[in-house]
């Protein structure tokens, strides 16, 4: 599943791409994804034109004059942006189910083979939508510091990584990342989140920001479907430390990597580095 850092570098590729262009038309194949896509969506957005692109969470928010169309990849979503002299605009493949045209002839393209992601269209105040609302901050902004993960933590008897994978904690901190940045700060998993400390909340809030920069850089992570708005794979999985290495050696001490199911998400740590 596209997780925060693969949002942001799909953000970051279509933005240029689509900002003060004007939609001509919306093709719509196939409407049935995780919520039926509003059938009338091209007439709703045909002469309308993107004010701005923007992300909260793993949601894309593409801003027009009437409202707001937010996006969300699901478990295999991507999109693609075409260059009106691209041949393969006539072309759609079997998944690729909508296409936004704008009137200079570029395509952005929705491709979801298991149709769990999302298109929808809102009218109303961009922070009361319903999916917005009650979400935690941004892991990179400044809220997000020692002193608020402590204050949120130390009441909670569950274990720290599921805390941190809680969007109403702090959103984006999907699987992948929460256990590399767990082991980055060498805290367990398991450890019950009210027994971490303030001074390795402050460890680990460092950690978070560390792994989810990188991942940025990188391109994010393609373990499968994931690719950016040219169609090119991340590479962030290549410096995986702990997630997918169950058995291998850990790069720190050289024990083990050990695999458990927490949450029912696949959970990996070194019991050796992680306390």
């Amino acid at each position: 599943m596209p997780e925060l850092p693969e949002v942001e570098t799909t953000l970051r590729g279509i933005a240029p791409h689509i900002e003060g262009k004007t939609v001509e038309t919306v093709i719509l194949r196939q409407p049935k994804l995780r919520w039926q896509v509003n059938p009338a969506l091209g007439d709703i957005l045909s002469g309308q034109q993107v004010l701005s692109c923007g992300r909260r969470a793993k949601y894309l928010i593409v801003r027009f004059p009437m409202g707001i169309l937010l996006i969300h990849l699901g478990m295999s979503g991507s999109l693609r942006i075409f260059t009106p002299s691209d041949e393969r605009i006539g072309k759609p493949g079997k998944h690729d189910h909508t296409d936004f045209v704008f009137s200079d002839g570029t395509v952005l393209r929705y491709h979801d083979p298991r149709r769990f992601g999302a298109i929808l269209w809102y009218e109303g105040i961009e922070e009361h939508h319903p999916l917005l609302e009650k979400l935690g901050p941004e892991p990179l902004s400044e809220v997000f510091c020692a002193d608020y993960l402590y204050a949120r933590l130390k009441t909670q008897k569950r274990a720290v990584k599921l805390a941190l994978m809680d969007n109403a904690v702090v959103v984006g901190v999907g699987n992948i990342y929460a256990n590399e940045s767990l082991f980055r700060a060498a805290v367990s998993p398991k450890r019950p989140a009210c027994r971490v400390k303030k001074k390795e909340c402050a460890v680990l809030v460092d950690a978070v920001k560390a792994v989810l920069r990188r991942a940025i850089e990188t391109g994010g992570s393609t373990l499968k479907d994931f690719v950016d708005s040219n169609g090119k794979s991340g590479y962030f999985q290549q410096e995986y430390t702990v997630y997918g290495r169950h058995n291998l050696q850990c790069v720190r001490c050289g024990g083990l990597i050990v695999k458990e199911i927490l949450g029912q998400r696949g959970t990996f740590y070194c019991p050796n580095c992680q306390k």
